[in-house]
């Protein structure tokens, strides 16, 4: 299934961290605080454990919201999109 990711983490080094254990899980990078990819279940339970570490429940917050590919491609994009330093073109390619 696919999920996105998205955070609000105030400290640095947890913030970091956030981005490695999404890195390492395989997702793609969409902008500095969202990330998109597919998870099986086991990945996902074992990042929504790593992320519950991370946050400071007073002032950060997560989110890891499932979709499908039906949804990617009826996304509408208003703007520049992807950030292009951030994400290939190729990756662009296979989500929408």
């Amino acid at each position: 299934m696919l999920y996105w990711v998205m955070y609000d983490i105030s400290d640095n080094k947890q913030r970091n961290r956030a981005v490695k254990a999404c890195k390492n899980k395989g997702l793609y990078r969409v902008q500095k605080s969202i990330f998109l990819g597919e998870l099986n279940k086991n990945e996902k339970d074992e990042l929504k454990i790593i992320m519950e570490r991370l946050v400071d429940e007073d002032t950060d917050s997560i989110y890891i919201f499932p979709t499908s590919s039906d949804f990617i491609y009826d996304t509408d994009i208003i703007g520049i999109g992807f950030d292009k330093e951030l994400v290939s073109n190729d990756v662009v390619s296979k989500f929408i």
